[in-house]
């Protein structure tokens, strides 16, 4: 099977580069495109058409009727499906599985797709692994990493960066969105490598990492 799993940003792709192939194995094939940020969905669910801007939510209309379209050209023996993987933030669960769906729905042909949310930001799933991120970082501070509830809406990027990034998530934000996003990149490739797919706290990474290894499974040799 191909997967096609689209993220939100540059962090996102360095860590799901070195992810999947220990979730999917090596029989089955993937790419991973990055945006440049999540955006909003367009009411009228037609989407922007300058692809240039890459804002992820922004542009899925036009992506999933393009994969539509494609995918209807794959062979049946070797499927393919859309991997929707972005960050939850404040919005209500619910109603954005909802709003995904409903443009899903109005694509024809539908790509096979799967939306998986991750709760609140990517960093969950950092942080749903803390011998992964001990290796990384070894004077990860304990006080900060004992107060953190998997998944929960904390502000997790900053939480994270009060345990590792010398001075905390206020030095960091001095710096600007684009150095947290430089750091944000660092974390990816420092601790995703030493992250074990089958134990992680973040039930949103349990939800994609489950996800994934369904469809993988079902479409083995």
């Amino acid at each position: 099977m191909h997967f096609e799993i689209l993220i939100e940003d540059l962090s996102g792709k360095k860590a799901l580069d070195i992810l999947i192939p220990n979730i999917i194995g090596t029989e089955h094939t993937f790419k991973v495109h990055s945006y440049k940020g999540i955006g909003r969905i367009p009411k009228n669910l037609v989407g922007n058409t300058d692809a240039s801007k890459r804002i992820l939510l922004t542009q899925l209309p036009k992506l999933l009727r393009g994969y539509g379209k494609t995918f209807a050209n794959y062979p049946e023996d070797y499927p393919a499906v859309v991997i929707l993987v972005c960050d939850l933030d404040s919005k209500c669960l619910k109603g954005f599985r909802n709003e995904l769906h409903t443009i899903l729905n109005a694509c024809n042909p539908k790509p096979e797709t799967r939306f998986c949310v991750a709760i609140e930001e990517g960093e969950a799933w950092f942080l749903g692994d803390i011998p992964a991120l001990k290796k990384a970082y070894p004077k990860a501070k304990d006080a900060v990493l004992n107060t953190y509830i998997n998944d929960s809406i904390c502000g997790t990027w900053e939480k994270l960066a009060d345990a590792i990034f010398q001075g905390g998530s206020a030095a960091l934000s001095k710096k600007g969105w684009q150095a947290i996003g430089a750091e944000k990149s660092i974390w990816a490739v420092k601790i995703t490598p030493h992250m074990d797919v089958n134990n992680n706290a973040s039930p949103s990474f349990g939800y994609f990492r489950t996800k994934i290894m369904a469809l993988a499974e079902s479409n083995s040799i």
